[in-house]
């Protein structure tokens, strides 16, 4: 069983770039890997570091002053290849939620299979929320997935964002589609042995 989600408030890590893809979130040489460890540390790989391997400064992820569980990008996050490791570097990394206002469809699902949430906002609320974070990295974000509210703590001001139910159940119970089925085995068996 995976860690549940519920109600996360977290300090945030802004990426005010749009249309930012799979390839620019893992580079494909890194596509080889079967298993989705270390892929926290290639997020982002060619933004974060040199031809030699050392941090660059200017890259949020390097900067002292942002930290946190949510990752706020631009618009368009996460277009491109289809390629799931994509969602084991933003989950590796230790990002619980993505904040955009609009996420390629693969992607978004990638995230939700790999217990990241991705949280879609109006282009007017992912504004103020750069401005907020700008203005100070540490004002914080409260991202609750019950109520499927996200809330600007600096402002006061709410947004209401839609999930899948079936994936909010998921995210809710720490559950992956193998656990729910095991879950739900007894429900299986008994639906089968009703319509033999």
């Amino acid at each position: 069983m995976k860690q549940k989600f519920n109600i996360v408030t977290s300090t945030c890590v802004p990426l005010p770039l749009e249309n930012v893809d799979t390839d620019q979130i893992i580079p494909a040489r890194y596509l080889k890997a079967t298993d989705k460890n270390d892929f926290g540390e290639k997020l982002f790989y060619d933004w974060r570091y040199d031809k030699d391997g050392r941090p660059k400064k200017d890259f949020v992820l390097n900067d002292p002053k942002y930290g946190g569980c949510i990752l706020v990008a631009g618009k368009n996050f996460g277009s491109g290849s289809s390629r799931e490791h994509a969602a084991w570097a933003i989950a590796g990394y230790g990002f619980r939620v993505v904040v955009s206002s609009f996420f390629a469809d693969i992607h978004k699902n990638n995230e939700l299979n790999n217990f990241v949430l991705p949280v879609v906002v109006s282009e007017d609320f992912l504004s103020e929320l750069f401005h907020t974070i700008n203005d100070n990295p540490k004002s914080e974000v409260t991202v609750d997935l019950p109520q499927q509210t996200i809330t600007n703590l600096s402002t006061g001001r709410s947004e209401h964002f839609e999930i899948n139910a079936y994936k909010k159940h998921c995210l809710m119970n720490g559950l992956d589609d193998i656990d729910y089925l095991v879950d739900n085995k007894q429900l299986i068996e008994e639906w089968e042995r009703q319509n033999q």
